[in-house]
């Protein structure tokens, strides 16, 4: 029984000083990113759901209000979620009667989504919520702050465009 109990000891110590060689976990640029995505989220998160509305059912709302109509891909790619999460969503919102959905008139497998009148009138009672998390955002950030962290992040998003991804499969070759 000692022996075992040594033995398990020397492997924790091990498990303990292993190290692998990179950036600490909480200072890697997609975990940053995560972290200030979730505390600009949580505030935005109570008025969604005042609403009955997802994160992600917002933001394709807010993609189809900028816009007439759009096919279901490139929907997809605009407000980077995966195929079958939209294809949820999508009927989700149709039976809500905030989005109209048609086929493309050029490829009948192709679908077309738009915002409806319902869903425009939905984004005008969410919209003031919106704003002023906006705005409480700003005052506390600061307005300068918040255009240079957004131009900063577009700078990063433009940089990274075409750059080599190192063991990409084919199948993500394909998404681009």
């Amino acid at each position: 029984m000692t022996q075992k109990k040594s033995t398990e000891a020397s492997h924790g110590a091990k498990a303990a000083t292993r190290r692998v060689t990179m950036r600490e976990f909480s200072r890697s640029l997609p975990m940053s990113l995560l972290r200030a995505r979730e505390a600009v989220m949580r505030q935005f998160r109570p008025s969604l759901r005042r609403h009955d509305l997802t994160e992600q059912q917002w933001r394709i709302l807010r993609a189809l209000a900028a816009i007439d109509a759009i096919e279901v891909t490139e929907l997809a790619r605009t407000a980077f979620l995966l195929g079958p999460s939209l294809s949820r969503i999508l009927r989700d919102l149709d039976a809500r009667g905030l989005i109209e959905r048609k086929t493309a008139k050029t490829d009948l497998r192709r679908g077309v989504v738009s915002i409806s009148d319902k869903g425009f009138k939905l984004m005008e009672v969410v919209a003031p919520s919106s704003e002023a998390i906006y705005a409480a955002i700003t005052k506390r950030y600061g307005a300068k702050k918040l255009t240079e962290l957004q131009d900063m992040l577009g700078a990063l998003e433009a940089s990274l465009v075409g750059l080599e991804v190192v063991g990409k499969t084919e199948a993500e070759e394909d998404e681009q």
